[in-house]
């Protein structure tokens, strides 16, 4: 049995990824609209109708967009926290009640997947990346967050692949037009991880068995592609991890498919 793996998109303007095994098929968010969301999955082969269920991290409008349409058009199960859902319910419309999950700090399980909610530290009700392990595998996500923490990082051990913020460049974000009330909220220990932060957590996650890194929800005003892949190049480089080599780096796309990624 193996995992797919596919970030839809991945920026503030929209979220959403995909994980499938041969049992099971999920997304964690739907942050655009219903018809983007099935036409990136179209894109890679896959249908929403097969979707096993859809899970929030949290209630922000780039997380949500789609979940409460896909959930009644296509009678998909939606999981989300107590607190979550009570800031989401008037956003996303009704949901039928049997496809309602709360779920709480402790592992479940959805069909062959094993699901760890992972808190994050983001301006937010309660938010949570996860994990998602199967068959001996694990995937990570983490995003919107304003710092890594040492429960976060021991949540990541030893994942396959990791989903990892690298939002914004330090600099461009404090020069560029964002209000400074923004600029502080972004800058925050609950706001998003920037490129330097991402470079730290990279040698954590590789200390702790990570071998393939993923850098999503990059700012389109306060940073590009490039700079993150690179910044975060170089922070590994000086901590004597070599990109291609030690680890897999690659930066997702903003508003379109970044790629299937098959763990074995």
């Amino acid at each position: 049995m193996c995992l797919r793996f596919s970030p839809l998109f991945s920026s503030s303007a929209g979220n959403s990824t995909f994980v499938r095994t041969e049992k099971t098929s999920l997304l964690v968010d739907a942050g655009t609209t219903g018809s983007a969301l099935i036409a990136a999955l179209s894109s890679i082969g896959e249908e929403v109708a097969r979707l096993s269920a859809i899970l929030v991290t949290h209630e922000h409008n780039d997380h949500i967009k789609g979940v409460g349409v896909l959930s009644r058009k296509y009678d998909i199960p939606v999981y989300a926290n107590e607190k979550t859902w009570c800031c989401m319910e008037k956003k996303i419309g009704d949901v039928s009640s049997h496809n309602i999950r709360v779920v709480d700090e402790g592992e479940f399980f959805i069909r062959d997947i094993c699901v760890a909610p992972v808190a994050l530290c983001h301006d937010a009700a309660c938010p949570i990346g996860y994990c998602l392990m199967a068959a001996g595998r694990k995937i990570g996500i983490l995003t919107d967050t304003g710092r890594v923490t040492q429960t976060m990082l021991s949540a990541l051990e030893k994942a396959s692949i990791v989903l990892l913020e690298s939002n914004h460049d330090i600099e461009m974000l404090k020069n560029g037009c964002y209000p400074y009330r923004l600029k502080k909220r972004i800058l925050s220990s609950r706001g998003h991880l920037s490129n330097n932060d991402a470079g730290c957590a990279s040698i954590e996650l590789c200390k702790r068995g990570v071998r393939n890194i993923i850098l999503g929800h990059i700012s389109k005003e306060n940073n590009h592609k490039k700079l993150a892949f690179d910044t975060v190049t170089q922070a590994l480089a000086e901590a004597g991890v070599v990109v291609g080599k030690d680890v897999s780096l690659t930066a997702a796309r903003r508003s379109s498919v970044t790629g299937i990624f098959t763990i074995a």
